[in-house]
């Protein structure tokens, strides 16, 4: 596995090690939120990203045209836990060895993806979700800058095709980026994500998370 590959799996590690933490702050009565995914709570946003989470393991496998995969829990009664079950299982399956040289099999995005691009599909999505976590109880990311550059990179190389985004797609429509915007903001707008329209309420404002390589109980 190449240097890049590596570095791309680490910084993927990082995104869904954030993410969970984002989760694991939600309240009983936070699960009913709106979120910045238009239409969802933060229940149903959990449940779809548990769901990623479970597909990507899947196709890091060679099974990602199973449908059954990609598929909702059905059960949300937990939604921490559940959700910290499937990051379990992806940060998992992108740990074995040879994952970036694999093909993967991505059926909501068309066919199959060499390993490396899928996995940083994965990356720019949790990055994103994870910020849609936190917006949503009113917390900031403790991501590290070098992190949020290369979620920018990524982000960058999104089509901005308005036939392709909108609802029924992965984003919404490309934001207009300010002067000045920082690499999270620039990002979050390419995604059609409007941060200025989320603004922190809670204390919560972390250090910038650097466990690439812990696993999930590594405290």
């Amino acid at each position: 596995m190449t240097s890049t590959a590596l570095d791309i799996i680490a910084l993927d590690r990082i995104a869904v090690h954030e993410s969970l933490r984002v989760v694991e702050l939600a309240e009983e009565a936070d699960w009913e939120r709106g979120t910045p995914c238009a239409g969802w709570t933060l229940r149903q946003l959990v449940a779809h990203m548990a769901a990623q989470h479970h597909g990507f393991a899947a196709a890091a496998r060679g099974a990602g045209s199973g449908a059954a995969y990609w598929r909702e829990p059905k059960d949300m009664s937990e939604p921490g836990r559940t959700y910290r079950g499937a990051a379990t299982a992806v940060l998992a399956a992108f740990a074995e060895p040879g994952v970036a040289e694999r093909e993967f099999v991505l059926p909501e995005l068309g066919g199959a993806f060499p390993g490396r691009m899928a996995v940083g599909f994965h990356f720019i999505d949790y990055v994103v979700h994870a910020w849609d976590v936190a917006a949503t109880l009113g917390v900031g990311l403790g991501l590290p800058g070098q992190l949020l550059d290369s979620a920018l990179a990524v982000a960058r190389l999104v089509p901005t095709d308005p036939a392709g985004r909108g609802p029924g797609f992965a984003f919404a429509p490309v934001l207009d980026v300010p002067a000045g915007a920082g690499p999270l903001e620039e990002a979050l707008r390419l995604l059609g994500r409007a941060p200025e329209n989320w603004p922190l309420t809670r204390a919560d404002q972390p250090e910038p998370n650097i466990r690439s390589q812990r696993g999930l109980s590594g405290g």
